[in-house]
């Protein structure tokens, strides 16, 4: 049966995707790899067809690449409930770029996309209600980016004087170590970073 349906997406692709896609069996999942520019197209393809009928958006994340070109992969998830199948389409972008909105067509996309900015800085255009979802509405930066710094841009406290929240820079009580990683017995192994 899988091998039918992957003939019915491979088809089904091709009528509207001219070999600009790479779709692979793995991990009892369809992996299918496709442009940004192409991304409403083959979600209503998936979506509509009465040979696939994946209508149920499961999740949508990033993966962050800082290295690469294209530093962003975007990863939605679909089910096909009808064929028993689940398809994981990916998409690259570079730091810059935006991308577009499913809420139009699944109304679960609203709050993964609004995760997603909020996590990572990734536009979704005409997303009907783009804010914060996790962090705090004066949050500086993206936390899930590789770049974010560990210990965080402030810090957050309870001001008993003020009776209100204040945000601080971070202070750090330590100063940053070094680690060579040699065998414990082996001298000193710990080396304080003065700068």
């Amino acid at each position: 049966k899988q091998e039918n349906l992957m003939s019915n997406i491979m088809a089904s692709l091709k009528s509207v995707l001219d070999d600009k896609y790479s779709l692979n069996f793995k991990y009892n999942s369809f992996e299918l790899l496709i442009d940004k520019e192409s991304l409403l197209k083959v979600v209503k393809l998936i979506r509509d067809s009465d040979k696939l009928k994946f209508n149920q958006l499961i999740d949508i994340t990033a993966v962050d690449y800082p290295n690469k070109k294209n530093r962003f992969e975007m990863v939605y998830v679909f089910l096909s409930i009808n064929n028993n199948a689940r398809l994981i389409l990916k998409c690259n972008l570079d730091d810059n770029n935006t991308i577009d909105s499913l809420s139009a067509l699944f109304s679960a996309a609203n709050w993964y996309e609004r995760e997603v900015w909020d996590l990572f800085g990734i536009t979704f255009t005409d997303h009907p209600d783009l804010r914060r979802l996790l962090t705090d509405y004066g949050f500086i930066g993206f936390p899930l980016r590789k770049d974010f710094p560990l210990s965080g841009n402030v810090e957050v406290r309870y001001d008993v004087n003020t009776k209100k929240v204040v945000y601080e820079p971070v202070k750090l009580t330590q100063s940053f170590r070094n680690f060579d990683f040699e065998s414990p017995w082996e001298g000193d192994n710990i080396k304080e970073n003065n700068d």
